[in-house]
């Protein structure tokens, strides 16, 4: 019988069953996110790195460091690395007609607009809203402002960068990737980076949708949180979407993941199909 590469019996570290209780509990604290049973052997491969990085030889080791260690950058380390980053450009396309729609709309009445990406990742996602936000008014109009946030620190770093290989671009029309992208040269070559005049409607902030406060001033016209909930159990969404409501203007739209429904915060959100919600109690 061979062993697989995460086989207890190859394994570099030791990684008991407590231990992963350990960093399921650790990591739902800390950012709400709830790790199935299915997840230990991602568990196990990201925080080896870890291990191996600090030199500690064990995982109890290395947990009881973070639980009664005052090592803030380590535990910053500890969270980007069970943190899932999936993106890309205009992904779930769906979407992006329909914030123009809504951007058409408010700036009837608005000369401010705000939007708040609040899972930024590597930045793919709120270029795609700020390149909609250009598309929607090529000759001027309100002034539009995108709060990017994520909890991650190294994906905020490279989404602020805003430099991509240019296989991460395909889902973007040709038209709008040289309208808004410049081409790498030299050591730059097969690259491709966002245009500073688009850069200039995002601002990049890093947030843990946990944190009792945050850095974010309402109202907001639109809210992207896309593919985070999942990470979350039902009182947590439900805790974080009561947060989200005061925020949102009163004719606000809230943008979802595919797979995420919200049908146990009917009081706060009603869905308008296609994973875009309103305020329940929007005045009709």
């Amino acid at each position: 019988m061979t062993h697989g590469p995460l086989d207890s019996a190859s394994r570099e570290f030791e990684f008991k069953p407590g231990d992963f209780e350990r960093v399921r509990k650790l990591i739902y604290g800390h950012a709400g996110i709830s790790l199935s049973a299915a997840k230990q052997d991602m568990v196990y491969s990201r925080l080896a790195r870890r291990l191996r990085a600090t030199g500690m030889k064990s995982f109890s080791q290395y947990l009881d460091h973070l639980e009664h260690g005052q090592d803030a950058l380590e535990w910053e380390r500890f969270i980007n690395a069970l943190t899932t980053n999936l993106t890309s450009f205009f992904r779930e396309p769906h979407h992006f007609p329909i914030l123009a729609r809504h951007l058409q709309k408010v700036a009837q009445t608005r000369k401010q607009i705000n939007i708040w990406c609040c899972a930024a990742s590597t930045g793919e996602e709120p270029y795609s809203i700020a390149m909609t936000v250009a598309d929607t008014f090529p000759g001027g109009g309100p002034q539009v402002s995108i709060l990017c946030s994520d909890l991650d620190t190294n994906v905020l770093a490279t989404a602020e960068k805003g430099i991509y290989p240019l296989d991460r671009t395909d889902k973007i029309p040709p038209e709008q990737l040289k309208r808004y992208f410049l081409k790498g040269a030299g050591a730059q070559e097969g690259k491709v980076s966002v245009r500073p005049e688009l850069r200039r409607l995002l601002t990049f902030r890093q947030i843990n949708l946990l944190d009792p406060v945050w850095p974010v001033n309402g109202p907001l016209d639109v809210i992207f949180c896309r593919n985070v909930m999942i990470y979350f159990d039902k009182p947590t969404q439900y805790k974080i979407l009561s947060r989200f409501a005061p925020l949102l203007q009163p004719d606000g739209l809230m943008f979802a993941g595919h797979s995420e429904s919200f049908l146990h915060a009917a009081d706060l959100f009603r869905s308008l199909g296609k994973t875009v919600y309103e305020l329940a109690n929007k005045p009709r």
